[in-house]
């Protein structure tokens, strides 16, 4: 160790302890652990007993964790800790380390405990020593493996490890990780499982084991996998030769990897075969009564767990079809704008969730984004997201403004009899302006990425969850406008995308902020890793994104349009639909009269609010013809037609027809079915 570095940490200054000469006589190694700074030193003779090179060795205690098998771990620390908690000096143990061959080695450590003054430990001082020989035939070791023996049996062990499988893949990794394969001396194991009348080798031994044809064979086939699913009974090989009389179309591929004997077992479950176990033995000779009993044990343990886990594989497959085929096939292209949707199905088996996205094309250059989530994980929320979805895309297409989208959507919902509701976030953008209209219903703020990578949340009043709002009676959804200018991103989500373990809303927005702000320019790979760093951190929900990125800007369509509810006595959408008006005016190529178009559509609105009832919608698009207009709708219930009153000297009403007829160049009044619709134009220039 560089005595900077130890310098820096305030180690001991005779750190680390110098070992006599005798102990390496003795094969024995030595070891220095501080525990202030927790840095370990190990000579190169302890190093040799771990079978650890010293260019793999940092001075940390846990670097050594890859040589020690876990249940002799978690004893070795209960047994330290004891040490230090009751003021003892010193310690020593038995365990067993694995070599690099995969071997077990019998081990011995004894340590000193050295404490300061008020009796606080700081440094254990100890050695380490091969204890193979030692233990061979000694009664300390049989007193050992009774203990261990007593503690818990193989059978419990292992299936302690597999109740944590939840794939077919989970379950091979614990048996070749089990260090239960280990105590039973067994090099290598294969499996196959059965499907379609053959059985499929779906894991074999070492490097080099592999039989070229065997990766599918037939059940009566002669090989000892098809043999004990053939009988259900389980096949002891007790030899070499054993093996090679009674299989000699494999024998010849594998009497290279130096097997003595094996054992293959019936994966058993509700009393049909699921497939077949090997376990391959290179120093093993016979197998007693016990060992028998134990190993068919093992296998019943095995094909549960295998059962449970082909049953979560299948069940989490048919439930990510189900939700995949109630997202949109395929997201359409629409012109001046980019998107980009990813969807991340939860990792809970066959529980599904509710969260979708939805991309609808609207008339004159606008787009409808959704992004949702119904509340639960099972196939009635995946069956209500779809209806939802449906419903949305219909209101949204029949014309209505984006808050009366939500709305009908909530009172859809409520209708549905159900006990769900749903968050969800609707942004209907106008690709030609760069207005977004952008209403929520419970869910979280979007963002949005600016063209250079920067990134920020947009706070958007919202409103209640779909289904509540309804139950409540409250189905007022502001309207919150964002202009987006090419090049900028808005980024809708789901909730699984922010929520971290341990960790409130705001923290997984800043991080995911983040994240957005240092990701990939491309819309596609940006998308991608998203969704990658909820993989990373193990997020269990899951999670849908939608990514739409302005294009730069280009002329407006004809009957292009933005629509706005302003409802009574609401402040905040009489402000959204002015932003609305001065954006669309300026982005349609009419800035000189802004001023003009502002003020009239203003007088026109609040006329309608202050003499009728349930508000009004305020509509502004352009018309094409011999020349170009711009025209303004100011739709209402009241089907009493507005008239010209004389303010007199000291009135305060009764001027705002007189203004709107000489701002604007023509204006008129049309009857609605149920209501009326005040509108004006304004000639503009032609679009260059």
């Amino acid at each position: 160790m560089d005595d900077r570095v130890a310098g820096a940490l305030s180690l001991p200054d005779d750190w680390p302890a110098h070992p006599d000469l005798s102990l390496a006589l003795n094969r024995m190694g030595s070891f220095d652990w501080d525990l202030d700074s927790g840095l370990m030193h190990m000579e190169q003779a302890a190093l040799d007993v771990f079978d650890m090179r010293a260019d793999e060795y940092d001075n940390k205690p846990t670097t050594l964790g890859s040589r020690v098998p876990p249940d002799e771990g978690v004893r070795l620390d209960a047994m330290v800790t004891q040490a230090l908690k009751s003021g003892r000096t010193n310690y020593g143990a038995y365990f067993r380390i694995l070599r690099r061959d995969g071997t077990l080695q019998w081990t011995h450590t004894q340590g000193f405990v050295q404490r300061d003054p008020n009796g606080r430990p700081r440094r254990i001082i100890g050695i380490v020593r091969d204890a193979t020989q030692e233990l061979a035939d000694s009664t300390a070791r049989r007193e050992l493996d009774e203990e261990r023996r007593r503690r818990t049996s193989l059978v419990e062990a292992t299936t302690a490890a597999l109740a944590h499988a939840r794939t077919v893949k989970d379950v091979i990794d614990v048996l070749k990780n089990s260090q239960g394969l280990a105590h039973l001396g067994a090099t290598s194991l294969v499996m196959g499982l059965i499907e379609a009348g053959r059985i499929h080798l779906v894991a074999d031994g070492p490097d080099g084991a592999f039989v070229p044809g065997t990766r599918y064979t037939r059940t009566d086939e002669q090989y000892p996998m098809s043999e004990v699913v053939r009988t259900l009974a389980p096949r002891f090989i007790e030899s070499a030769e054993d093996f090679a009389d009674s299989y000699p179309v494999l024998w010849p591929h594998i009497s290279h990897l130096g097997i003595t004997s094996a054992a293959y077992l019936p994966l058993i479950a509700q009393a049909r075969p699921i497939g077949a176990l090997g376990l391959l033995y290179s120093d093993k000779n016979g197998f007693t009564g016990d060992e028998r009993n134990l190993l068919v044990a093992l296998g019943s343990s095995i094909a549960q767990s295998l059962q449970r886990a082909m049953l979560y594989e299948q069940e989490h497959d048919l439930a990510e079809g189900l939700q995949q085929a109630m997202l949109p096939r395929r997201i359409p292209e629409v012109p001046g704008a980019q998107i980009a949707v990813r969807y991340r199905s939860a990792r809970l088996g066959r529980d599904i969730g509710g969260d979708w996205y939805d991309v609808i094309p609207l008339p004159g250059g606008r787009v409808g984004t959704v992004i949702g989530d119904v509340q639960g994980h099972d196939t009635h929320a995946a069956a209500v997201m779809g209806q939802l979805r449906i419903v949305l895309r219909a209101y949204a297409a029949e014309g209505h403004s984006p808050a009366t989208v939500m709305a009908r959507a909530s009172v859809f919902l409520h209708e549905l009899d159900t006990d769900r509701f749903a968050t969800c976030t609707y942004a209907e953008a106008d690709l030609t302006t760069g207005v977004v209209q952008v209403v929520r219903a419970g869910h979280v703020d979007p963002l949005v990425r600016e063209a250079d990578g920067s990134c920020r949340k947009v706070p958007a009043e919202g409103g209640l969850p779909l289904g509540l709002s309804a139950e409540f009676g409250r189905l007022e959804y502001p309207v919150t406008t964002v202009e987006l200018d090419p090049g900028q991103t808005m980024v809708l989500f789901t909730d699984g995308l922010v929520e971290l373990p341990g960790a409130d809303l705001d923290e997984g927005m800043q991080l995911l902020t983040a994240m957005i702000r240092n990701g990939p320019r491309d819309l596609q790979q940006l998308a991608d890793r998203l969704c990658e760093s909820v993989d990373e951190r193990g997020g269990e929900d899951d999670v849908a994104v939608l990514l739409l990125r302005r294009k730069a800007a280009h002329a407006p369509q004809p009957g292009g349009r933005l629509q706005q509810h302003v409802g009574q006595n609401d402040p905040e959408a009489l402000s959204s639909a002015r932003h609305m008006i001065r954006a669309a005016v300026r982005a349609w190529g009419a800035k000189e009269r802004a001023d003009e178009v502002e003020l009239a559509a203003d007088e026109l609105t609040t006329n309608a609010l202050m003499h009728t009832d349930g508000g009004a919608i305020v509509t502004i698009r352009v018309l094409t013809g011999p020349e170009r207009r711009l025209r303004v709708d100011v739709e209402d219930r009241s089907s009493a037609l507005p008239r010209r009153r004389d303010a007199g000297e000291s009135g305060v009403s009764g001027r705002g027809l007189m203004l709107v007829d000489r701002l604007v160049d023509a204006w008129g009044v049309e009857s609605r079915g149920t209501g009326k619709c005040v509108w004006c134009e304004f000639v503009i220039p032609p679009r260059d």
